[in-house]
């Protein structure tokens, strides 16, 4: 494999760079993901039977005490609790908005390395295809052995580059499984919130 490496050429370089950049983020993107399941659809439930049975101050403690986007919505609308149920579904709005942006951070540029490594293995390989006949050119010789051999060397810098592109788009698709999943739960959250609201007098 590294002898492949390195016959791929100067543009390998690239390339690799490009998944590592994305392996990075899909790797704080996960973490941060991960980090926001401590607080799920259960913890939604929990803080609604609080809010009916403690109180909206015993919800609010409950919400300052985790982490996750399912917190932090319930948060911002029960300090709106007090204003009745259209002041909360107002502050509900603004906080899912929020919280789906900040869960789809970063994934502009992950869609961006999986678009740029297979265009720079193309590239590659037509760099070293130019080079090939260039040197097939200065040895005054076609046969099948030489030109074989300098179009193989020149496809690698593609197969690497598709290869880092189909590795990159199946973590992606994992971390969208997960957002998806996410704002399933921000939805839910949202409605269970919406129905222990105290009504205003």
């Amino acid at each position: 494999m590294v002898q492949l490496f390195v016959d791929g050429g100067g543009f390998m370089w690239p390339i690799l760079f490009i998944f590592i950049i994305g392996f990075v983020f899909v790797g704080e993107r996960l973490y941060h993901l991960v980090k926001g399941l401590a607080s799920d659809e259960e913890f939604a439930i929990n803080v609604a039977n609080t809010l009916d049975k403690s109180g909206v101050d015993s919800a609010k403690k409950l919400c300052s005490e985790s982490v996750g986007p399912v917190a932090n919505l319930c948060g911002a609308a029960l300090e709106k609790a007090n204003d009745g149920q259209e002041a909360m579904e107002k502050a509900l709005d603004q906080s899912g908005a929020i919280e789906m942006a900040s869960m789809e951070k970063n994934m502009t540029w992950i869609s961006l390395c999986i678009a740029t490594a297979p265009m720079l293995g193309f590239l590659g390989t037509v760099w070293g295809m130019i080079q090939a006949f260039n040197d097939i050119k200065m040895a005054n010789d076609i046969s099948p052995a030489v030109v074989a051999g300098g179009i193989s060397v020149a496809l690698l810098t593609t197969a690497f580059g598709l290869v880092v592109a189909v590795v990159l788009q199946i973590l992606q698709n994992a971390v969208m499984y997960i957002i998806d999943n996410q704002i399933v739960v921000l939805q839910k959250s949202t409605t269970m919130l919406l129905n222990s609201a105290p009504k205003k007098k």
